[in-house]
């Protein structure tokens, strides 16, 4: 792609990035194949090919954000199934990160959007706030389906279980059983301590279980991703300095052989840690050292070997490969092997490639593409036949449990049910 940028935009390095990620695009269309707002909407402009030229005028231009740029670079899920698919190896996820944060500082958005996203950008990472937005959520659930999409959506969120907090959230060791062979910081995260804190107590039973030594960190928290999503820069970077100063000071204190994380959204960002504060001299070293220590919690079971009993009466598995773990954190097929090594038999969905429409904030966002992607995804898994529902990422848990019968857990819960774990549903 040509571009037309001057010498004193290219003398902004953020803009010689973008400028060098547009000129890598052929305008193939292969993305388009594999794009969920495009295979719903036909829209050349909800494709990633329209993106990027809404993009590329948006930064040669330098003018503000229009209705029509932010309303089509809002539809996109940042699923990154593009970046999988395109030949060219296009960075489409720098890119529209960076034209986000042009977004979020030029763009005035009317007044209803402005107040939800600065309500999920100040709740969300606060487990705090978050649990007692949850506890309102559930006594609207009886009322959801009256409500608009928006607050149908943050009401249907609500989970019917406890909502936490774990004993394993707070800052602690938790020693190996057996010989120490790995030693850990855990990432418990923000939303998935309420939503479902189940899935870090698995995490640290079967850890701990394998040989490693758990450490939940002091001044850990959200990785960042709500924020970074909705272009609020200065708050993305502040989390993840959180993050590092937390995690180094754990290598600092006896070592530190792998950040664990169970959220693969959330590894998705933590492992771009070192692009993200690249340009602080303070901070790129370490940033950089820990994004290369991050491994979603599937990657490090994989290197221990998953020690699994009888496989009697297990049921049958219908894995869910959450966006961020096929096309973000490029997990292949390691959390599905675990599951069929663990005595599992595991069936894959038709279009497992395309977004169930969870993505982050995006089904509270965009509540109507997002339940149009929930039910595509929901049938392809129900019509699977399988007994229960597995998946990588807390956020696509939750939106798919929204809208089936079935069981939805996270993969690793089911991977302690088979090494002497309780059974997770």
């Amino acid at each position: 792609m040509q571009t037309r940028f001057t010498a004193d935009q290219l003398a902004d390095p953020h803009i010689r990035e973008a400028d060098s990620i547009l000129r890598t695009c052929v305008h193939c269309g292969f993305c388009t194949a594999t794009c969920p707002t495009y295979v719903l909407l036909g829209d050349e402009l909800d494709s990633p090919r329209g993106r990027i030229y809404l993009i590329k005028d948006l930064l040669e231009t330098g003018k503000p954000a229009s209705d029509k740029v932010a309303r089509h670079l809002d539809r996109c899920t940042s699923c990154m199934s593009c970046m999988t698919t395109c030949p060219s190896g296009v960075d489409y996820g720098h890119l529209v990160d960076h034209a986000r944060v042009r977004v979020n500082d030029t763009y005035r958005r009317p007044w209803p959007e402005r107040a939800l996203m600065a309500l999920l950008a100040a709740v969300v990472p606060r487990p705090g706030l978050f649990r007692l937005a949850v506890l309102a959520g559930r006594l609207g659930r009886p009322f959801a389906r009256l409500m608009p999409g928006r607050l149908k959506g943050m009401a249907g969120m609500a989970p019917a279980g406890r909502i936490g907090p774990a004993a394993v959230d707070r800052p602690q060791v938790i020693p190996a059983q057996g010989p120490r062979r790995k030693r850990v910081a855990l990432m418990t995260g923000c939303a998935q301590t309420v939503l479902r804190p189940s899935i870090n107590e698995a995490t640290v039973r079967v850890l701990t279980r394998h040989g490693c030594e758990v450490v939940v960190p002091e001044g850990g928290g959200c990785c960042g991703a709500v924020v970074h999503h909705m272009g609020r820069d200065d708050d993305a970077r502040a989390a993840a300095r959180a993050n590092v100063a937390a995690w180094t000071r754990v290598e600092a204190d006896g070592g530190l052989d792998a950040v664990v994380i169970n959220a693969t959204g959330c590894g998705v960002t933590v492992r771009d840690y070192g692009h993200m504060l690249r340009d602080d001299p303070e901070w790129a070293e370490p940033a950089a050292r820990m994004a290369a220590a991050a491994r979603d919690v599937s990657e490090v079971l994989a290197e221990l070997g998953v020690d699994a009993g009888p496989a009697d009466g297990r049921p049958s598995v219908a894995y869910h490969a959450a966006c961020s773990a096929q096309h973000g954190m490029r997990l292949g097929d390691g959390p599905k092997g675990l599951l069929a090594d663990a005595g599992f038999a595991v069936h894959m969905p038709a279009e497992s490639h395309i977004c169930c429409g969870s993505a982050g904030t995006y089904n509270l966002l965009q509540p109507d593409l997002a339940q149009r992607l929930q039910a595509r995804k929901v049938g392809h898994l129900e019509a699977t036949g399988a007994d229960v529902i597995a998946a990588g990422n807390i956020g696509c848990i939750v939106h798919i449990a929204a809208a089936t019968s079935r069981p939805v857990v996270h993969s690793v819960e089911l991977l302690d049910w088979a090494t002497g774990g309780p059974r997770p549903y």
